[in-house]
């Protein structure tokens, strides 16, 4: 006992960390993790952010020094007004047992793995001024760190670690939506110039020139609806990757939205209630009992039906109702959160995942066919996110100033090259305001749907579809290059992340004892 005591007191081996002692090992990797997580979005900003700025540049809108600054300030406002929704979209991608154990050597080794990929790969595209996609870049990492994670883990099957139904679904919105861009803009461009017969609005601008105020401050808006609505959903990613580096490390402060009011938490209680009658009036006549009486059996079956390959057999209904029975008996004995220890606290969090988890891929397989059953499990469901799906403004804060830093900070290579290198004339007035107005509404229409996209794609996509529109010319050689980053981003990344998950991070983090 004394030795633990003077254990807990040595400076060398613990820190306090918002009222939780951490281990002094551990409380390195979390300023180390949170380090990479903000490199990353200061790196996203220099890399996307670009894209915005590109039009009012090459327009003489605005100088580059004012353009690069204002569209900082706008993805800072971006950042700090997100909803937060992108941030879990990516967090679901992630194996079910690293998000459960992010506080092990292997949560450890993944995040420092799929930060390190993003951002070997976002340097290397910046250097050569293409623009590829962050939002390509993180995903494949995750798939590499979820791949890997299945090779060694024992008894798993290859590729069980990747959430395919949720990897296909942040696909298909990275894949269409460069479609989108080139397609609305070119369609955009011809409106334009069907209906506002202004000859200097299709006219090269003048060198060194400003264009006519109206046109000016119609491409100053366009620029700044595209900043915000980057930092909106962008801003989102590295915000999800940080909750999740202080949720394994700090759970006593993190794990749960500390604030919920008494009311909020009786309410889920009392949800939770109805929602177990739907799940048992779904359950099947043949399913086994067993996992009420044994809660660990049941948190492993409600773990194997959110895996890829996971199906809905006799256990895993009787298991979802038992973890949530556990979830309910804990939030049923409180007022707020504050009454729980730290260990209750990470283990109300992940419950509340298991049963959140469980009824989301239930609802989206239809296994609970009834409407009205379907709109109680989505209310409650609802009610669980709000208490573990948040972020805090000092979050919001941090990415924001990376983001809006890094913007300010590296944005020529790929200016040059969306402004220069994909039309063989000069960027017009018309086509950058068609470009980004469909940018600007195709990200923000993604935010709304919770959807990660890539404003690099959606941007120069518009771009090239504005010049194909206007017969203006493209660079092949430039479009050729754009192809090649888009193509092997994905693979890339997959490999990056596999290699250093398995690699090197795994080996180290288990060196120091974080098992």
């Amino acid at each position: 006992m004394t030795r633990g005591l003077s254990k807990l007191r040595n400076p060398y081996n613990f820190m306090n960390i918002s009222g939780e002692v951490v281990p002094m090992v551990s409380a390195i990797f979390l300023f180390l993790a949170l380090a990479m997580a903000l490199s990353f979005e200061f790196v996203n900003g220099f890399h996307d952010t670009a894209n915005a700025v590109a039009t009012v540049i090459y327009t003489h809108s605005l100088p580059p020094n004012v353009a690069v600054v204002w569209s900082g300030i706008c993805n800072l406002i971006g950042v700090l007004l997100s909803a937060g929704t992108v941030a879990y979209s990516i967090v679901a991608l992630l194996p079910v047992e690293l998000v459960i154990n992010i506080g092990s050597g292997a949560g450890y080794a993944m995040v420092f793995a799929l930060l390190l990929s993003a951002i070997i790969w976002n340097l290397g595209t910046w250097y050569l001024g293409l623009p590829a996609s962050s939002s390509h870049t993180l995903v494949g990492a995750i798939m590499g760190v979820g791949l890997a994670n299945s090779m060694l883990q024992p008894g798993h099957v290859f590729g069980e670690g990747v959430n395919w139904a949720k990897a296909q679904e942040v696909g298909i919105s990275l894949l269409v939506s460069p479609v989108i861009g080139f397609v609305c803009s070119a369609g955009l461009l011809l409106l334009t110039k069907a209906f506002i017969k202004s000859p200097e609005l299709y006219a090269a601008p003048p060198k060194d020139q400003p264009p006519p105020k109206w046109i000016r401050g119609l491409l100053c808006l366009t620029c700044t609806g595209v900043s915000f609505a980057h930092g909106s959903n962008d801003g989102q990613k590295g915000m999800g990757l940080i909750m999740l580096i202080l949720v394994g490390v700090v759970p006593g402060a993190f794990a749960l939205k500390m604030d919920i009011a008494a009311a909020d938490i009786q309410v889920v209680v009392t949800q939770s209630q109805a929602v177990d009658a739907v799940l048992a009036h779904h359950r099947s006549p043949n399913a086994s009992t067993t996992a009420a009486g044994d809660l660990s059996a049941a948190e492993d079956d409600v773990s194997a039906y959110l895996k890829t390959s996971g199906k809905l057999v006799d256990r895993t209904i009787p298991a979802i109702i038992a973890v949530n029975d556990a979830v309910a008996a804990k939030m049923g004995k409180i007022k707020n959160f504050s009454e729980l220890s730290s260990a209750d606290r990470r283990d109300l969090r992940s419950r509340i995942y298991l049963v959140s988890g469980g009824i989301a891929k239930m609802l989206k397989s239809k296994a609970i066919a009834d409407p009205d059953g379907a709109k109680t499990a989505s209310e409650y469901r609802a009610g669980l996110d709000k208490i573990t799906q948040y972020i805090p403004t000092w979050v919001k804060v941090a990415v924001a100033l990376a983001l809006g830093f890094g913007t300010m900070i590296g944005w020529k290579r790929i200016v040059v090259t969306v402004g220069e290198k994909i039309g063989k004339s000069h960027l017009t007035y018309a086509q950058g305001a068609s470009a980004e107005l469909v940018a600007m509404v195709t990200i923000l229409a993604a935010d709304h749907y919770s959807q990660p996209v890539s404003t690099t794609h959606v941007l120069s996509s518009g771009v090239a579809g504005t010049m194909a529109a206007n017969r203006s010319g493209l660079q092949m050689g430039t479009l050729r290059n754009l192809l090649l980053a888009w193509v092997l981003t994905l693979p890339v990344c997959i490999f990056l992340g596999a290699v250093l998950f398995a690699g090197g991070f795994y080996v180290i983090l288990h060196g120091f004892g974080l098992k």
